[in-house]
């Protein structure tokens, strides 16, 4: 049974378009005119950066987005459909195999209406849809909207009486990290008394905090070599399959054999393993091509419930064909065309045996690589330069291993023969692949709320996978491709012996105790307080931190304690791994606990706000942006104030929301965490 890596390619790749903000090359203009009887026009001007634009509304199906521009309001109906202005361009596109139509620089939309009663005024909502484009990336389709108020001539404007309108010289406009006007913020005095719609503390100033305690770091380390040698490890892992080490020899040979200069052989094989380094970089083109989204993008599918779910069916999926129950294989034709190309020799020639190579081993490949990537997007914020690294990493270790053999062949003599025990390698690979399939689907329960998997079914849940593993690796147990009669060899029983080991090392996590342990699955288990001997609402560590900054405001200023922002996310590795083993320590608890105000504020929490805390955020002219879950509140609260999107994040304001010292972002040793907090807390008690 064989299916087609088209199919999982598009579940992989699916992940990619997701809506996320980014920075908006479009600037809209909103306005009215009026046309006489009773008749007037609500036009949308477009104004586009240099190289940007956007598709037309009659842009052919399956090509790009149509613009779509919608009107309608209070006393107001249309007359027709919207029009467009402004010079069109039309162009054939490679990429949708058709013709495409869209504006450059500047574009206007615009739509009739008449007031149903001529004798009063009409509420105006008008909201477009597009999607900006460049050279090289599209952005992600974008909805934004507009309000304004019509008045007839002889008419009164009618004035909301259900809204508090503040006195004009108590209010302050506010930019973004944008650059655009977010909203109207009250002055500093009156941090404390913000409505919980309010985004930006005016007095908030992220460049000039109070004290510099040489903490903060100027960018956040993404552990790029920590990928890349994930990535060795799992090139390396990939050649001991049945689909990559059997050619190793036949490789090798063809260079240093078939050719009748020595030299000239082991230069093109040299250049053959540089070939399958540059093929496994080349993978990860297509998500730095859309770096402009890939930011938040990727943040999305980390935290969306139903791509986890479908990551956690994808390894399942990538575990049966470990196991030998179906192959994962490109196209035939697809190799077929890369070994036909093999026969134009010299470079292009070395080039396509190494692309035929890549694309017939992908069977076993795939499934790793897949692996990469999963833990790429689900644990960083930056992941095309970590598939970079990853991929990197990936062909570096085959590149060597051909390299060093073609440079040394009689090495290939002490190669181990091919046998079933490459077979086992996939199967122990299919064992961890159930095991990681676990963490997607736990992370979909954590962002949901429901709680269903518990720290210790989780737990649980591994041992069971292990065991099996144990049981297999002593021959208990077989598969469809194992031999009959399988010689369990040494290699085997101390792997078992191991796998049993880990066992034992997981059964410690089942025991209640006031220390967390199983500090090796940091970030991967399930929250402490997520967990059959504790309740949810018991809080982190027994700490019961605020998760509204607001009302944290309000007992800061009540305690006279600074106030500690903790900006997490219900899906974030390393926020657990952070709180299971940096603030568990017993000489930074007691900190949180007395001397701060804790606020974790979920990033990621997909729970509606109450409809009297829904909000649109005004992003000037008119330009309306929806916040409609508590994550996205807290969201764009960091994104707006502190410049910074990344989870964790710390910052020690005062309780008149000034900033103490520098922020500090990820996972730190509990030295710079600590000093994080006493160089701001001291600094905060020395200056009351």
């Amino acid at each position: 049974m064989k299916f087609k890596s088209w199919f999982l390619l598009i579940l992989l790749f699916l992940a990619t378009g997701i809506n996320a903000q980014i920075k908006n090359p479009v600037k809209f203009k909103f306005t009215i005119n009026e046309l006489g009887d009773n008749q007037y026009e609500a036009v949308l001007n477009a104004t586009m950066e240099s190289g940007w634009h956007i598709y037309s509304k009659d842009i052919p199906e399956d090509t790009g987005i149509p613009t779509e521009y919608k009107v309608s309001g209070k006393n107001i109906e249309l007359i027709g459909k919207f029009t467009e202005t402004g010079k069109k361009h039309e162009e054939f596109s490679e990429a949708f195999g058709g013709k495409i139509i869209f504006y450059s620089n500047s574009a206007g939309f615009k739509q009739k209406f008449k007031l149903k009663d001529g004798t009063k005024p009409g509420d105006v909502v008008a909201e477009i849809t597009y999607q900006t484009c460049d050279d090289r990336v599209c952005l992600a389709p974008n909805t934004l909207e507009f309000n304004k108020q019509v008045t007839p001539k002889g008419a009164t404007e009618e004035v909301k009486t259900d809204e508090k309108v503040p006195a004009k010289d108590s209010l302050q406009p506010v930019v973004d990290t944008l650059g655009n006007v977010v909203q109207t913020a009250v002055p500093t005095a009156e941090v404390s008394k913000l409505d919980p719609k309010q985004l930006k503390i005016q007095s908030i100033d992220i460049q000039k905090p109070l004290t510099d305690c040489g903490t903060g770091s100027s960018k956040i380390s993404e552990n790029y070599w920590t990928y890349l040698l994930l990535g060795f490890i799992g090139g390396l892992i990939a050649l001991l399959t049945p689909c990559v080490f059997p050619m190793i020899p036949l490789t090798v040979s063809f260079f240093t054999k078939g050719n009748k200069n020595k030299a000239k052989g082991k230069r093109d094989a040299l250049i053959y393993g540089f070939f399958i380094f540059l093929i496994f970089v080349l993978l990860s083109v297509p998500f730095h091509l859309i770096d402009g989204i890939a930011g938040n993008v990727f943040n999305e599918i980390s935290t969306n419930v139903w791509l986890n779910i479908a990551f956690f069916i994808i390894f399942i999926f990538f575990a049966g064909s470990f196991f030998g129950y179906y192959d994962i294989t490109l196209p035939s034709s697809i190799a077929n065309k890369s070994s036909k190309a093999e026969e134009a020799g010299g470079m292009i020639g070395i080039f396509f045996m190494a692309l035929t190579l890549v694309i017939v081993s992908f069977s076993c490949t795939g499934p790793i690589l897949g692996s990469l990537l999963g833990s790429a997007i689900t644990g960083s914020a930056n992941v095309p330069m970590l598939l970079t690294f990853a991929l990197a990493g990936f062909g570096l270790a085959w590149a060597i291993v051909f390299g060093l053999l073609a440079l040394f062949p009689q090495a290939l003599q002490s190669l181990p023969k091919s046998g079933g025990w490459m077979n086992t390698v996939k199967v122990v690979l299919g064992f961890v692949e159930l095991a990681l399939a676990l963490k997607f689907l736990s992370k979909a329960d954590l962002v949901s709320k429901t709680f269903l998997i518990k720290r210790e079914l989780f737990i649980a849940i591994w041992i069971i996978v292990a065991i099996g593993l144990a049981i297999y690796l002593f021959g208990l147990i077989k598969f469809p491709h194992d031999d009959k009669k399988p010689k369990i060899s040494v290699a085997r029983k101390i792997l078992g012996v191991l796998g049993i080991g880990f066992v034992v090392y997981l059964v410690q996590g089942l025991i209640p105790a006031e220390r967390p342990k199983l500090q090796l699955l940091s970030g991967i288990l399930p929250p402490l307080n997520v967990s059959y001997f504790h309740d949810e609402k018991d809080g982190i560590l027994g700490m019961h931190p605020e998760h509204d900054f607001f009302k944290a405001i309000e007992l800061a200023k009540k305690e006279n304690k600074p106030i500690l922002i903790d900006f997490t996310g219900y899906g974030c590795e390393n926020c657990r791994k952070m709180e299971e083993f940096v603030w568990s320590e017993p000489d930074i608890l007691p900190i949180l606990q007395n001397d701060v105000v804790l606020a974790s504020l979920y990033v990621d929490d997909k729970e509606e706000l109450p409809e009297d805390q829904k909000t649109k955020i005004d992003l000037g002219d008119g330009q309306m942006k929806k916040v409609q879950t508590i994550g996205d509140r807290w969201s764009l609260f960091q994104q707006v104030n502190f410049n910074n999107n990344s989870q964790p994040h710390y910052v020690l304001l005062t309780p008149d929301g000034k900033v103490i010292n520098t922020p500090v972002s990820g996972y730190m040793e509990k030295e710079k965490f600590k000093k994080f907090l006493e160089c701001g807390i001291n600094y905060f008690k020395n200056n009351k």
